[in-house]
């Protein structure tokens, strides 16, 4: 086909933006989880702050103040660095929620038993903590995989060149819209599939036998 190349092209695109924003969310969202659990007052309330605000805003409206509103105050971002910060600020909100729920499903027992041994807090949440955590978080972070690759689409908005982009132009061009999106959902679906397929086999190996696992936020939320 024809159009084949530049619909890898838009791929290529939508795939960077899913796990840069991935990796810069999971960065943020662990500081903003720990800035919740342990820190002081003044710490966790603005952590619950931030993560109420984008939880409780869509990522349409966010993408919106990044690109169109920023320039008002004399901020310009190029399309894609508004998309890659848009995505990865809301993901933080998300993986941060997630992670938190993880650490407190962690028996208190063990911070007292790591203190009561001579453990700073700071070594017993980096080394008993939050690697049981992380290992608990990643069906939800497995989930938060899938939603950013399908949220992704929304960068067209901005005139991003990803994945729906470039099927909206080739369309527009072939008035072949049945074909193309029934061709962009399949690249979707095959992509959902594979990537939770390799999620479910990570989280057998590293799973904690007796300790449950946190799920990951309702479908559509933006």
């Amino acid at each position: 086909m024809d159009s084949l190349p530049n619909l890898l092209e838009g791929l290529y695109v939508t795939l960077i933006l899913t796990f840069v924003a991935l990796a810069a969310g999971f960065v943020l969202g662990v500081a903003l989880a720990l800035g919740r659990v342990y820190g002081n007052k003044i710490i966790s309330s603005i952590c619950i702050g931030y993560i109420e605000i984008i939880r409780g805003t869509p990522l349409l409206v966010q993408l919106f103040i990044l690109y169109f509103g920023l320039p008002s105050v004399g901020i310009i971002l190029s399309n894609i660095s508004a998309a890659l910060l848009g995505f990865s600020l809301n993901s933080a909100a998300y993986q941060a929620e997630y992670l938190r729920g993880s650490i407190q499903s962690i028996p208190s027992g063990q911070m007292v038993a790591a203190r009561t041994m001579g453990m700073s807090k700071l070594k017993s949440i980096k080394n008993i903590v939050l690697p049981q955590a992380l290992r608990i978080s990643i069906p939800a972070w497995s989930n938060e995989l899938i939603y950013l690759l399908k949220y992704s689409s929304l960068a067209y908005i901005i005139i991003v060149r990803e994945l729906t982009y470039e099927g909206k132009l080739i369309a527009a061009d072939t008035f072949r819209y049945l074909e193309i999106f029934l061709i962009i959902a399949i690249i979707y679906l095959t992509l959902t599939i594979f990537f939770t397929a390799i999620i479910d086999v990570i989280e057998k190996r590293v799973s904690i036998p007796g300790i449950g696992t946190i799920r990951g936020r309702a479908p559509g939320i933006l």
